[in-house]
C-alpha cells in the first residue's frame, strides 16, 4: 500500500482548533468566505476575494504588490492594477477586525488570526495527527481524523476566484484532497471496509479515470468483496485507457496486483498494513465463559487435552488440533472444556471463540448463523459476510489464517454441524463437546468423559459447601455424592442448595436424597441418569417455583423475556421476576441477559416431562401456551399498528385474551420485534397442529416486517412453510388461505415469482371459499404485483382493481393507498404515464393524511417510479429521497436497496453515469426486494453505467453475472442482457 498523503509545503499560522464565538474564521477549501462567529461576512467582488485568498494562503507571510498583481491578473494586468489592489485591501480592512490585514514593506499580509481560523490550517493539523496515529498503528483514530479533515472541503477550493495564482492553488488543494482521500480509503480497506468502499471508489475512478492509485484500491476492494471478475476488468479498462490517452502501461504496482489476483494470492484475502507502518491491531475476541472457581479433579483429562492444544500452539506446529469430548448430559463436558481453554489462553494470543450449538435441543444452531457471529467477532463487517454456508466457511478460514485462535464448540449435535466451524490452518485449535462420540470427525482426538471418581465428587461437594460442614459429617457427604451418581451437575445442584441453607445439615440433605427410585435412576445410562440429577433440584422447589419451572419449559424459543414469561405464568412481571431469579439461583434456569432467561436444553426437556407428569390438569399446559401466543400476537399487532397506522388488518385478526406490551414510539417497537424474532417464530411453529393454529398464522402475518426488512427472512420462510403444511393437514381453509398468503409474500420479496404465483392462486381460492375478504384483498394485491413482474400489466390492473374494491368496502384507507401506488405501476406498464402519475399522487396524498409510516415511503417510491417514466427526473429524485429517509428510519434495508436502484436509473437516464454507478453499488451492498432477480437488474444497470464511463471490461463482468442470475431464476430479463454480453465479447 502507498504511504500517507503529502501535506502541502505551507507555513502554518496556527494549530487546529475551534474558533471562539465572535472571532474571525476563513474558508478557502470551497468558496472564499469569512465569518465573525457564526455570522457570514461579505468578501466583495471576485477580484477582492482573489486578493484575500492570496493573502490567506501565504499564512502570515507578506505578499508584495507585484506578487499580488501577478496573482490576480498574471502577465496582462490592467493599467490601474496597483490602485485596484489598494482599493481591494482598503475594503477588506473595513470588513475584518483591526490589525488583521496589515501593510508591510510595500505589500500586505494577514496576521493575528486565532487558532484554527483557516480551514486549510485545520485540515493540515488533522492530517498530521492522522499520520501520527497511523504510524502508531491506530488506524481507527487515523481514519476518523482524515474524515474530519476531508469534511472541511466544501466543493471546489477557491471556487469562483479568478487569476492564475488561484488556478494553481486550486489544483494543488484538489490534489492534496485526493491524496488524503486515497490514504483514508487505504485504511478503510486495511480495516475490512472493502464492501462499503466499492461504491465510493467506483464514483472516484469515474471522476478521475487516469488516477491509478484509485484504480488499484478499487481492484482490491472488489476482490475482497468476492468480485474477482470485476477486479480484473478494472485492470483491463485501466490498461486500455492509459494506452489510448497517454500511450503508457499501468505502473508496476497495478500490474503486480493484477497478477496476484489471477494467482488468488491468499495474502490479498485479508488486509495487510504498509511496510513502513505498524499494522492495526486485529480484533481479538475473548468469548470464553467464566471458568468455575471450584473446578475439581479431572487431572488426567486436563493434562491430555492441554497436551493436544500445546501441539497446535507450538511455532513449528503443523496441525490444526481438534479435541472432541463426549459424555452424558451433566457429566461436566462444558466445565472441563472451558477450564482447559482458559488454561491455554496464553497459547492463543489472537483470541478465543465460543458458541453453544444447542445440539441437544429440537433446533440445533445453523452453522451459517454461527459463522456469521464468529466473523463479526473477528472484525468482519456485516456487509462483507456472504450468504451461503460454503462462502462463510471459506471466509472464516481465510480470516483465521495466520492467527492463533482457540474455538470452543459446545453442545454439538453431530460432526456435520461442526465441520464448517473448524479452523483450517496450523496454529489454531478447536475443542468440541457433544452427547455423542464423533467417530466421523476426521483427525479428531476423541475423549470419553465419565462421571467423577468418589474422591473427586466429594472434593467438589466440599469446595461448594465448605470444609467445616463436610468434615463434621463425612459419611453423610459420601451418601450425598453417591446418591448424585457422582454426576458433577447433580453434585453442584445439591451442594449449592445446602450451601444456601445454613440451617440444614449434610445429613438432612442426605436424607432428602435417600429416595431409592432416584438412586436407581442415577445408576442408569443415558438421559434417565440426567433426569434423576435434575430431579434433585426440582424436588426442593416451592410449589410456585415448581409450577414456573414446568410451564416455562413448554416454550420452544432459544430464550424467553420476562414479559413473555409473565404471560406463560399469568403473573405480574414483578412476581415473575422473583420466581425466575430464584430458579436462576438453583441453576435450573440461566439468566441470558437482563430480563431474559433460558434453560439448558436438557433441563428444558426435564421440565417438560415434569409438566406432563405433575400438572393435575392438562388444560393448564394448553392455557400457558395459549397465553404466550396471545402475548406475542397482541404485542406484534401493536407494533404493526405503529408501523402501519390506520391499517385495518389488525381488526381482522383472531381475538386474544391475554394483553401484550404497548409502545409509544416506533424504534422501541421495532427493537422488541427484532429481539423477539427467534422466540416469536418458534411460538408460531409450536402452535402448528393445535387449536392455536389460526392465531399462530395471524401472528406470522403481522410480523411480516421480519422478512421485508431482511432481518429473519430464512427463519420466517421456514415457519411459513410449516404453518401451510399444518393448516392443510388440519383441513382449515381459513387458516390455510392466510398461511399461503404469507408464504406468497415471502416468495415475492425474495424474487421467486412463479412459486409466489402458485401460492397466491391457492390462497385466493381458499379465501374465496370461506369469504375471508381481508385475505382476498391482500392476495389480489399480491397477484397484481406478480403480474407486473411477468409484464402482464393489464391483468395486474384487474387484480389491483379487485383489491381496491375490497379495501374500500372495508374502509382500509392505508392499504388502499398502497394498492394505488401499485396500480400506478400497472398504468405505466400499459403506457398510460400521466394516469400513472395521477394515481400515484392520489395514493401519496392519502398516506400523507394518515401520517409518516413505511407505506408513506412506498407511496413516495411509487410516485418516483411514475415520474421517472414521465421524464420528470428532478421530481422523481425528490420522491425517492423522501422514500429513502423513511425506509431507513423504519429499518427496511431491502427497500433502501431498491430505492438506490431506482435513483441509479434516474441518473443513468439523465446521463450521469458516475452517480448511477455509485447508487447501484449501494443497492448491491444493501440488498433488494426481489432477491437474485433484482440483483440481476442492479448489475445490468451498473454495467450500463460503467460502460458509459469507459470501463467496458468491468461492465462486461457485471452483465455476465446478471445473465447468470437471470438464467438461474428463469427471468425474462435474460433476453435483454444476453445481447450486451455478446456485443461485449465480440468487441
Amino acid at each position: 500500500m502507498d504511504g500517507g498523503p503529502r501535506v502541502p509545503e505551507q507555513r502554518r499560522a496556527g494549530s487546529a482548533g475551534t474558533a471562539e464565538t465572535g472571532t474571525l474564521r476563513f474558508g478557502v477549501l470551497g468558496p472564499v468566505r469569512a465569518w465573525r462567529g457564526e455570522k457570514a461576512l461579505g468578501t466583495g467582488s471576485p477580484q477582492q476575494r482573489a486578493l484575500l485568498a492570496a493573502l490567506l494562503l501565504r499564512e502570515g507571510r507578506t505578499a508584495t504588490a507585484a506578487e499580488l498583481i501577478d496573482a490576480l491578473w498574471g502577465s496582462e494586468p490592467p493599467p490601474q492594477a496597483l490602485a485596484a489592489v489598494r482599493t481591494y485591501a482598503s475594503r477588506l480592512r473595513k470588513i475584518l477586525d483591526p490589525g488583521v490585514l496589515v501593510s508591510e514593506s510595500g505589500g500586505y499580509a494577514v496576521r493575528g488570526l486565532g487558532e484554527g481560523a483557516l480551514d486549510m490550517s485545520r485540515a493540515q493539523d488533522l492530517a498530521a495527527e492522522a499520520e501520527k496515529a497511523r504510524g502508531a498503528g491506530d488506524l481507527g483514530t487515523a481514519r476518523g481524523l482524515l474524515r474530519q479533515a476531508l469534511a472541511l472541503w466544501d466543493g471546489e477550493p477557491l471556487a469562483g476566484v479568478p487569476g492564475p495564482y488561484a488556478e494553481t492553488q486550486r489544483a494543488r488543494l484538489e490534489e492534496w484532497r485526493l491524496q488524503l482521500l486515497e490514504s483514508r480509503l487505504d485504511m478503510d480497506l486495511e480495516q475490512g471496509g472493502h464492501a462499503e468502499a466499492v461504491s465510493e471508489l467506483t464514483a472516484l475512478t469515474a471522476a478521475h479515470p487516469l488516477r491509478e492509485r484509485l484504480r488499484e484500491l478499487l481492484m482490491l476492494a472488489l476482490y475482497r468483496s468476492g468480485r474477482q471478475a470485476e477486479a480484473l476488468a478494472v485492470y483491463a479498462d485501466t490498461r486500455r485507457l492509459l494506452a489510448e490517452e497517454l500511450g503508457v502501461d499501468p505502473r508496476p504496482g497495478l500490474s503486480d496486483l493484477q497478477q496476484r489476483i489471477l494467482r488468488a494470492d491468499p495474502a490479498l484475502a485479508e488486509p495487510s498494513a504498509p511496510v513502513t507502518e505498524q499494522a492495526a491491531a486485529p480484533v481479538r475476541p475473548a468469548q470464553l465463559p467464566a471458568t468455575v472457581p471450584d473446578f475439581t479433579g479431572r487431572a488426567s483429562f486436563v493434562a491430555d487435552l492441554s497436551a493436544v492444544l500445546s501441539s497446535a500452539s507450538e511455532a513449528e506446529g503443523r496441525v490444526m488440533a481438534v479435541s472432541a469430548l463426549a459424555g452424558i448430559g451433566g457429566v461436566g463436558k462444558t466445565t472441563l472444556a472451558v477450564h482447559v481453554a482458559h488454561r491455554a489462553r496464553s497459547a492463543f494470543p489472537d483470541g478465543q471463540l465460543y458458541v453453544d450449538l444447542q445440539g441437544a435441543g429440537p433446533r440445533p444452531a445453523e452453522p451459517e448463523t454461527v459463522l456469521g457471529s464468529f466473523l463479526r467477532a473477528l472484525g468482519t463487517a456485516d456487509s462483507a459476510i456472504p450468504d451461503s454456508l460454503e462462502e462463510r466457511s471459506a471466509l472464516y478460514r481465510s480470516v483465521l489464517d495466520g492467527r492463533r485462535v482457540l474455538v470452543l464448540l459446545d453442545n454439538a449435535k453431530d460432526a456435520a454441524q461442526v465441520r464448517p466451524l473448524l479452523p483450517g490452518t496450523e496454529g489454531c485449535a478447536a475443542l468440541v463437546t457433544s452427547r455423542v462420540r464423533m467417530l466421523d470427525l476426521a483427525g479428531a482426538h476423541l475423549v470419553d468423559l465419565d462421571v467423577m471418581s468418589p474422591d473427586e465428587a466429594l472434593c467438589l461437594f466440599t469446595k461448594i459447601v465448605g470444609e467445616e460442614r463436610v468434615a463434621a459429617e463425612r459419611e453423610a457427604a459420601l451418601d450425598v455424592v453417591a446418591a448424585c451418581g457422582f454426576l458433577p451437575l447433580a453434585i453442584r445442584i445439591a451442594a449449592s442448595r445446602l450451601s444456601a441453607r445454613r440451617t440444614w445439615t449434610v445429613s438432612v440433605l442426605a436424607a432428602k436424597l435417600a429416595d431409592e427410585r432416584r438412586r436407581l435412576d442415577e445408576l442408569q445410562a443415558g438421559d434417565l441418569a440426567v433426569k434423576a440429577t435434575f430431579e434433585l433440584g426440582y424436588g426442593q422447589l416451592e410449589p410456585a417455583q415448581a409450577r414456573a419451572f414446568r410451564l416455562l419449559g413448554l416454550a420452544d424459543g432459544p430464550d424467553i423475556s420476562l414479559a413473555a414469561a409473565a404471560a406463560v405464568l399469568d403473573l405480574p412481571p414483578e412476581d415473575t421476576e422473583e420466581l425466575l431469579e430464584s430458579l436462576v439461583d438453583t441453576s435450573l434456569l440461566e439468566s441470558a441477559a437482563p430480563n431474559r432467561y433460558r434453560f439448558h436444553d436438557l433441563v428444558r426437556l426435564y421440565a417438560r416431562a415434569c409438566a406432563e407428569r405433575d400438572e393435575a390438569r392438562p388444560s393448564e399446559r394448553e392455557a400457558a401456551m395459549s397465553r404466550l401466543l396471545d402475548f406475542y400476537l397482541a404485542t406484534t399487532a401493536g407494533v404493526y399498528a405503529i408501523e402501519q397506522p390506520g391499517d385495518r388488518l389488525i381488526d381482522n385478526l383472531e381475538t386474544t385474551r391475554y394483553p401484550g406490551l404497548r409502545f409509544s414510539e416506533g424504534p422501541a417497537a421495532l427493537d422488541w420485534l427484532y429481539t423477539e424474532a427467534a422466540s416469536l417464530l418458534a411460538c408460531v411453529r409450536q402452535a402448528a397442529g393445535t387449536s392455536r393454529l389460526r392465531r399462530a398464522v395471524d401472528l406470522l402475518w403481522v410480523a411480516k416486517d421480519l422478512t421485508e426488512s431482511g432481518a429473519s427472512s430464512y427463519q420466517y420462510e421456514m415457519t411459513a412453510r410449516a404453518t401451510c403444511e399444518a393448516t392443510r393437514s388440519m383441513g382449515d381453509a381459513w387458516a390455510e388461505g392466510r398461511a399461503r398468503t404469507v408464504l406468497s409474500d415471502v416468495l415475492l420479496v425474495s424474487g421467486r415469482i412463479q412459486q409466489s404465483e402458485e401460492e397466491a392462486r391457492i390462497a385466493m381460492k381458499l379465501a374465496d371459499s370461506v369469504r375471508d375478504s381481508t385475505t382476498v384483498s391482500w392476495v389480489a394485491n399480491n397477484r397484481g404485483l406478480i403480474c407486473l413482474h411477468q409484464h402482464r400489466a393489464a391483468e395486474g390492473k384487474a387484480f389491483f382493481d379487485q383489491a381496491l374494491e375490497g379495501l374500500r368496502a372495508a374502509g382500509n384507507r392505508p392499504f388502499e393507498a398502497t394498492v394505488l401506488g401499485n396500480l400506478s405501476r400497472a398504468y405505466l406498464g400499459m403506457g398510460e404515464t400521466m394516469k400513472a402519475v395521477e394515481i400515484a399522487r392520489h395514493g401519496l396524498a392519502t398516506h400523507s393524511e394518515i401520517g409518516r409510516s413505511v407505506r408513506l415511503a412506498n407511496s413516495h417510491f411509487a410516485l418516483g417510479v411514475a415520474l421517472t417514466q414521465a421524464g420528470r427526473h428532478s421530481e422523481a429524485l425528490d420522491e425517492f429521497s423522501h422514500a429513502m429517509a423513511i425506509f431507513h428510519d423504519h429499518r427496511q434495508r431491502l427497500w433502501e436497496g431498491v430505492t438506490n436502484f431506482r435513483i441509479a436509473q434516474v441518473h443513468l437516464a439523465t446521463h450521469h453515469p458516475t452517480q448511477a454507478a455509485q447508487h447501484a453499488e449501494l443497492a448491491l451492498n444493501l440488498g433488494c426486494i426481489g432477491g437474485d432477480r433484482m440483483r440481476g437488474n442492479v448489475l445490468s444497470l451498473l454495467g450500463r453505467a460503467l460502460s458509459q464511463l469507459g470501463q467496458v471490461d468491468r461492465a462486461q463482468a457485471c452483465w455476465h453475472e446478471a445473465l447468470n442470475l437471470y438464467e438461474q431464476s428463469g427471468a425474462p430479463e435474460a433476453n435483454e442482457v444476453r445481447p450486451l454480453v455478446k456485443a461485449s465479447s465480440q468487441s
